[in-house]
């Protein structure tokens, strides 16, 4: 198979082909080598790819992915005599000892990973651009950044590398590569998928493990072969009343749409994006659906929200670090660690056990406020991010003068729009929206809706991907191009 078929189908698609003989699973895992091998040095998306020793793929294996070529992401997922390093010094040759429960329902479903994608140090950024391994370049302009912390896997799967990768989402982890790649992401329900073994949850709950994918039926196939509690789980999400495969190519029905066009905190929304809005409100209106303009409240003011979150961010973070150099013994300090990160650990140590208290019953608060506007809409419609992709560095200005607080209020100013819906624990998801026609950069427009709901955002995503596709959309660095004969 020459990658110039291999990218022309999603995961789907290729299992499809290999199901029914007409291409051999080492035939598209070559293909998929071949991609890494031609844009990475232009994206610098995948840190270590590895010879595949699992045993192959029955083709007569009943998962919808069996044979699909994968990346996972370099944290919170384990997998047995692999690095996962989480984009940081202090980790740097860590290697797992068995596979987490996520990585056991990976091989169930027959996906062949490969290899592991970059994300910032310990996931905490939202743009890639870890010390360990370098920048991760956007594949629509390798100026600028891919979004994060899952920028890696959004780069790889734009590029071309895979049609889908693993991602996880604790700010807006998914829908932020989604959106600065031009992909499909989509953050499940709080409990969807394990966490476990190693963890009950994560950051007391707000991160959560899903995908970027070039087709929303990709990531809704994915979604059904991970999803469910393992035995020990804190609590569960309730179960879909249909496999969310089946609910992409259903009629969401006419919905009511809240859109709120200026985030929390009263930030700006940029023309291009806000362009893009009034075009997404425009198509959906045309779809059927009744879209007005929400006020949307958090139950809380932004600064106490910002507060809250640095608060139960950084205590976690300093809680996994402290582990981590016992572990490796080694030393928390500038050789181990970037700056925020460190400034982040300082101001974790000095959070207080009723400070961290008092955070989670902020996050009561939101959870339970933007629950009841789930009463009036049916949807929320935002931007995904306020702005376009940044230029590579933008993070980095003076971040070295910014506490653990300083630190996320950055973060949350350059992506105020997600994070709530990870506080709350509701799914959200980034669906790319026609390009900025100036720059040709994507734009991504962030749909929410009530805890358990994927069902309907599946079926919403489902919708527009047939009323305005973009899988012929194509970035400059692509897979499809660059490996010319192979």
């Amino acid at each position: 198979m020459k990658v110039a078929e291999y990218v022309h189908f999603d995961a789907v698609g290729l299992a499809e082909l290999m199901a029914r003989g007409e291409v051999a699973p080492d035939e598209v895992e070559a293909a998929a080598r071949r991609a890494a091998y031609v844009v990475d040095p232009h994206i610098n998306a995948v840190v270590e790819t590895w010879p595949t020793d699992d045993a192959p793929v029955p083709l007569a294996s009943s998962s919808p992915l069996a044979g699909v070529p994968f990346l996972i992401k370099d944290i919170a997922v384990f997998m047995a005599g692999r690095r996962m390093e989480l984009g940081s010094r202090l980790a740097a040759g860590h290697t797992a000892e068995v596979d987490s429960a996520l990585m056991r329902r990976f091989r169930r479903a027959g996906l062949v990973t490969f290899g592991r994608t970059s994300t910032p140090e310990m996931a905490y950024s939202n743009t890639t651009e870890p010390v360990l391994y370098g920048a991760t370049h956007n594949p629509w302009d390798t100026r600028r950044s891919a979004g994060g912390s899952s920028g890696g896997a959004g780069a790889a799967v734009a590029a071309g590398v895979v049609p889908i990768a693993h991602a996880t989402d604790a700010a807006g982890s998914i829908r932020i590569p989604a959106a600065h790649n031009g992909l499909f992401g989509l953050k499940p329900t709080r409990a969807r998928v394990s966490a476990g073994p190693h963890f009950d949850e994560v950051f007391n709950g707000l991160a959560v493990h899903g995908s970027v994918s070039r087709s929303v039926r990709d990531s809704a196939t994915l979604l059904d072969q991970v999803r469910g509690p393992e035995p020990g789980d804190p609590y569960v999400a309730p179960e879909p009343t249909l496999p969310y495969a089946q609910e992409v190519t259903r009629d969401p029905g006419s919905l009511r749409i809240g859109v709120l066009a200026r985030a929390w905190g009263g930030h700006r929304t940029s023309p291009p994006v806000a362009d893009a809005l009034a075009g997404t409100v425009r198509l959906l209106e045309s779809l059927g659906h009744r879209v007005t303009e929400a006020v949307v409240g958090l139950g809380v003011d932004w600064e106490e929200f910002v507060v809250a979150n640095a608060r139960q961010w950084t205590a976690n973070l300093t809680a996994s670090i402290d582990e981590l150099a016992t572990a490796f013994s080694r030393p928390i300090d500038s050789t181990t660690l970037e700056p925020p990160v460190l400034a982040s650990y300082e101001y974790g140590r000095r959070v207080t056990g009723p400070e961290l208290v008092a955070a989670l019953a902020v996050r009561n608060r939101v959870a339970r406020t933007l629950a009841g506007h789930f009463a009036t809409y049916d949807v929320l419609l935002t931007p995904t991010t306020p702005g376009l992709p940044v230029p590579l560095g933008t993070h980095a200005e003076g971040a070295d003068a910014l506490d653990g607080l300083g630190w996320l209020r950055r973060l949350l100013d350059l992506a105020p729009f997600t994070a709530p819906f990870n506080v709350s624990g509701t799914p959200a998801m980034s669906v790319p929206a026609p390009p900025d026609p100036k720059t040709g950069l994507p734009i991504g427009m962030q749909f929410a809706a009530g805890y358990g709901l994927e069902g309907r955002l599946f079926r919403l995503a489902g919708q527009l991907e047939q009323a305005s596709p973009w899988a012929e959309r194509r970035p400059g660095v692509w897979a499809g191009s660059l490996a010319g004969a192979y």
